[in-house]
């Protein structure tokens, strides 16, 4: 006999079974060097990547002096920022929405930074644009930023 509390036990232990069979799990490795570009140094790769809502992405210290922080004016509204360890291999489940802009502190204004893009709400697109950049992260988030636009259009077909 089925009881009204195990019903919703059985049901809510299915859900939260299927959501998590469908979440996926991404690395973004911290690296000295990009191994496609030699001479572009302090680098994450991927610096841009496409996930869905629930997936989880690694960041991972694959060379020593690196991290992972959250870069303010740049989350979805109501996301909490991030900061890891140095050389820490830390992991962030991404559940909002949203355009989510990221650095390695001590060489953020050499350019290491990158963007996740979380489903396909990007109300938060044109505040993480305006946010201002120091030293080469400037050029490297323009660059991000253009490779997004590129890859929107011909998602969308334009």
């Amino acid at each position: 006999m089925c009881t009204p509390v195990f019903k919703r036990l059985v049901f809510t232990s299915l859900l939260l079974l299927s959501t998590s069979l469908w979440a996926e799990e991404h690395e973004v490795l911290m690296l000295d060097s990009d191994p496609a570009e030699p001479g572009r140094t302090n680098v994450f790769s991927p610096a841009l990547l496409f996930i869905e809502p629930g997936d989880t992405v690694t960041f991972v210290p694959t060379d020593k002096g690196h991290n992972s922080a959250a870069k303010r004016g740049m989350l979805p509204e109501g996301v909490e920022r991030w900061n890891s360890s140095i050389d820490e291999r830390f992991s962030i489940e991404f559940t909002t929405e949203g355009v989510y802009g990221y650095l390695c502190v001590p060489h953020y204004e050499l350019g290491m930074v990158g963007l996740v893009i979380v489903g396909d709400d990007l109300a938060n697109l044109a505040e993480a644009r305006k946010v201002r950049h120091a030293g080469a992260a400037r050029k490297a988030f323009r660059q991000l930023f253009d490779e997004l636009d590129a890859q929107l259009a011909e998602r969308d077909g334009n």
